[in-house]
């Protein structure tokens, strides 16, 4: 049984897509709790209705969570048991479930995770990248601009990284990727633990031709593989400092920005690169 008397905000991991992915634990949760927050109600009733579990539903989701956020809080102090799902996967990964935690730390009510599946480790363990050290980026911004600059920073980084992507913009960041990345690996995975699973482990040109081809259906999770030492030495010493200096200024970064981080790459003085970006048009 939940603690009666005292309120409780519980985080339930729920099924990315095959609905046998979940726990005892959360069937127990979702069935012994007074109210249910969720993401898209109607998603969830699907859920509920195949393990025939009833309960009030509130409606959750980044474009009402500053009005309800409040509401449920006060639920909770009031020692109501509120159990928060997300559509799928673990409540507070790219989802409002976040700005929650943080008005349930503010309120000093009680709060747990009940967890479960994650679409994000799902795919790194099947990418066959290296998983000891790994960074988790969620979306990345949708306008284009930023989203160069978000990918500019990930250039260097030698653990592996997690992006999810929406189907109608998996293009543009595949493209954006291996504009600023260069060939690198990557796996692509769609439709976790469906009947329409998918993983694709390729370079990054590859990506890009096969989705000129075919158009990108489900939900994504693209794994792309950590630099290596070695990797970035080979590639800076492929490209003049000038060209090395124009990646980066199509990529968004200021000229400031370009001298000193392609300074950092060839580990080389700034006042050496200084001199090649001297005419050079910030596009």
């Amino acid at each position: 049984m939940l603690n009666s008397g005292r309120g409780c905000l519980y985080l339930c991991a729920t099924p990315i897509g095959n609905l046998e992915d979940i726990t005892l634990r959360s069937l127990r949760i979702l069935r012994e709790a007074d109210y249910i927050a969720a993401e898209d109600t109607r998603h969830t009733l699907k859920l509920l209705n195949h393990y025939e579990i009833s309960k009030p539903l509130i409606s959750y989701h980044e474009h009402n969570r500053r009005e309800k956020g409040p509401e449920i809080i006060a639920l909770v102090q009031k020692g109501y048991q509120v159990a928060l799902v997300s559509d799928a996967g673990m409540p507070g990964i790219s989802d409002p479930g976040a700005d929650l935690v943080q008005l349930a730390y503010e309120a000093k009510v009680a709060i747990t995770v009940v967890p479960g599946p994650s679409a994000a480790l799902s795919a790194l363990v099947l990418s066959s990248f290296p998983t000891e050290r790994f960074a988790f980026e969620g979306f990345l911004p949708r306008q284009k601009k930023q989203r160069q600059e978000r990918i500019n920073i990930l250039r260097n980084e030698e653990r592996t990284v997690i992006i999810y992507e929406a189907p109608h913009r998996l293009k543009s960041l595949l493209q954006d990727m291996y504009d600023i990345l260069g060939n690198r690996r990557i796996s692509i995975a769609r439709e976790l633990t469906k009947i329409h699973e998918e993983v694709l482990t390729m370079s990054l040109q590859e990506a890009v031709n096969h989705y000129c081809n075919q158009t990108p259906r489900g939900e994504f999770v693209v794994v792309l593989k950590g630099v290596q030492t070695s990797d970035q030495q080979k590639n800076f010493s492929q490209i003049s400092i000038e060209d090395h200096i124009k990646e980066y200024l199509e990529a968004g970064m200021s000229k400031k920005e370009a001298v000193k981080q392609v300074a950092k790459d060839r580990n080389i003085p700034k006042s050496e690169v200084y001199p090649y970006s001297i005419g050079l048009d910030i596009l």
